[in-house]
């Protein structure tokens, strides 16, 4: 506790106790004369401080929370409770403040907040892979229970790629150059050509990319590009920037066995991320050599100044 003298220039300390003194670190005297203000620091919030000169100015009980900092530098919170003392005729002598450290309670209030927010976060993130996990279960066929069991769990894995690098950059913003290296890595990379501007997509967007870059992939290892000796795939992107969204165009080369058919199961769950997932569109165009997609979806960032080109 402490007692002021409003009476006094800058309404200076007049009595500590030594609770204070062990809560401040100061000694008597290094706080005696002075205005409570050289608890305040850096992070001290400018608008409890305004609440607490309107009430001296008031002279009226008030009550709040400070950041304050200790005499070596170290932050406490500090519940300032603050009282006017009157004389026999009503007239302001003092002001009496008590202050109480509450630093562990508001730890284990922000402890809480965080935990909640992650909660949230992981639900989100749960019900997004489920609904993936949904649509291929879904959307897969297979002859035999042994290969259905076999394209769902390849088609899950991609999923689980994409977590991976999710992990790996804290669930942030990913460049869409990267989320195309890492889902043709180990699908014969030499003969993917890939270009495109600074581009990143959100996380949300990363497990469908994925899964969707999966199925272009199975699709040219079985009937496209991948299957040729001399086929190549090039993958190149855009941005529009005031529309706030990415173009993918994916061309195969070198390939004869590309025709024009009803859509098939990798077809229709290209379609359906796209559409679903990441709210986007595709429009397909069949070449002499191959096959060429126009896929459109928002994008979580774009670059302004026109990057270098990430290949």
């Amino acid at each position: 506790m402490v007692v002021t003298d409003p009476r006094q220039p800058d309404n200076p300390i007049v009595l500590a106790n030594q609770a204070f003194l062990e809560l401040s670190g100061y000694g008597a005297s290094e706080v005696l004369g002075r205005n409570c203000r050289f608890l305040q620091g850096p992070l001290t919030d400018a608008g409890a401080v305004a609440e607490l000169r309107a009430a001296i100015a008031e002279q009226r009980e008030h009550e709040v929370e400070l950041l304050n900092y200790r005499r070596d530098g170290t932050p406490f919170w500090n519940q300032l409770h603050l009282s006017p003392i009157r004389d026999l005729d009503g007239s302001l002598i003092y002001f009496f403040g008590s202050q109480k450290d509450v630093s562990e309670r508001r730890r284990a209030e922000a402890l809480k907040a965080a935990e909640h927010r992650l909660l949230k976060e992981v639900d989100h993130r749960a019900m997004n892979a489920l609904a993936l996990v949904q649509g291929i279960v879904r959307l897969s066929r297979a002859d035999t229970v042994g290969r259905y069991a076999a394209v769902v769990q390849s088609r899950v894995q991609a999923i689980a790629q994409a977590h991976s690098l999710l992990s790996r950059s804290g669930w942030t913003d990913i460049p869409l150059a990267e989320v195309l290296r890492r889902a043709v890595e180990h699908h014969a990379s030499e003969r993917f050509a890939l270009d495109g501007p600074e581009v990143t997509v959100a996380p949300a967007q990363v497990q469908p990319l994925f899964l969707m870059l999966h199925e272009l992939i199975d699709n040219a290892n079985t009937h496209g590009a991948l299957a040729a000796p001399s086929g190549m795939i090039s993958i190149v992107w855009d941005h529009e920037i005031e529309a706030g969204r990415a173009t993918l165009i994916w061309k195969e080369r070198g390939s004869r066995r590309a025709e024009r058919g009803p859509a098939g199961f990798g077809t229709r769950m290209i379609n359906a991320t796209l559409k679903q997932q990441l709210g986007g569109s595709v429009r397909r165009s069949w070449l002499d050599d191959g096959l060429e997609l126009e896929m459109v979806f928002p994008a979580a960032r774009l670059s302004r100044a026109q990057a270098p080109k990430a290949r």
